[in-house]
């Protein structure tokens, strides 16, 4: 298949470098040239815009920082005039503004797919994402050989829009779940206790989780060098309670959750994995 790429940062680089592995002839595009020549070695075409780089092909992916990126790369795809196109959107953007960008790119006789992903760089570098789309039926078909070059759990959740709504909820649930681990890992240590024997023990439980293996022994590391970086979460919970406020939902979790990721980018820690919310917590609580 031919594939555009635009956005070639953290995730985005190996998810379009598997795509390549694939076998697809991929064309990239990076607002930042220097981040297009490890794709370019690897065997893609560069692009000298986001029209060039849809130009020619079937699957146009887009994976960058937020709603007004994905509206600017995409009006670039538009005006490219490639009738029949598949644009995905693979970044974590509000459902409203997806909802939107859909719309503004069916008049142009694009179909869009919001395809956001779970997995951080890890599972971007493994090809083993979870991907949650929202789209029509035939959109979502076309763009499956990608994403299987990109994940493993692949679900088409619904109509446009309700790829942004999972991830969302996704967000939720990782955000609460990074805070629980790293508030058992300083109320232990506060007490006295080894947090890695805690964690030991609590893995063998109802409190296991993901979250409590694989990040759980990154706070035991120190390791906090970014794989989600911790503004990211910021954003993405922003979204979630944007979102509340517009449904008049109540989510007490979510919005303490966000309150603490907004204290991280407020004391200088949001360019650090999310997971250093655990140094945070020691500083509030005089552990650091």
């Amino acid at each position: 298949m031919k594939i555009g790429f635009i956005g070639l940062g953290i995730m985005g680089r190996p998810m379009a470098l598997n795509l390549i592995k694939g076998g697809h002839q991929v064309t990239v595009w990076a607002r930042r040239t220097e981040s297009m020549q490890p794709l370019l070695e690897a065997g893609a075409t560069g692009a000298a815009n986001p029209a060039e780089a849809a130009r020619g092909n079937e699957l146009v992916i887009s994976m960058v920082a937020d709603a007004p990126d994905v509206a600017e790369v995409m009006r670039g795809v538009a005006s490219a005039g490639e009738s029949g196109l598949v644009a995905v959107d693979m970044s974590t953007i509000a459902p409203a503004a997806a909802r939107q960008i859909g719309a503004d790119l069916a008049a142009a006789g694009i179909d869009f797919v919001d395809a956001p992903v779970s997995g951080g760089e890890v599972g971007a570098i493994a090809g083993t994402l979870s991907i949650m789309a929202g789209g029509s039926d035939a959109g979502f078909a076309r763009a499956k050989p990608a994403f299987e070059c990109m994940g493993k759990n692949i679900v088409h959740v619904g109509t446009s829009g309700a790829g942004q709504v999972t991830k969302a909820a996704n967000q939720i649930v990782t955000g609460m779940g990074v805070l629980a681990v790293a508030e058992a890992f300083a109320f232990a240590a506060k007490n006295g206790v080894d947090a890695g024997k805690v964690r030991e023990a609590l893995l063998g439980g109802f409190a296991y989780s993901k979250i409590l293996e694989n990040h759980g022994q990154r706070m035991l590391d120190r390791n906090f060098k970014p794989g989600f970086k911790s503004w990211m979460h910021e954003k993405d919970l922003n979204i979630v309670m944007q979102t509340a406020h517009e449904l008049g939902l109540c989510l007490p979790g979510s919005a303490a959750t966000a309150q603490m990721f907004n204290a991280m980018v407020g004391s200088g820690l949001g360019e650090e994995d999310s997971i250093a919310v655990l140094k945070l917590l020691e500083r509030l609580s005089g552990q650091a």
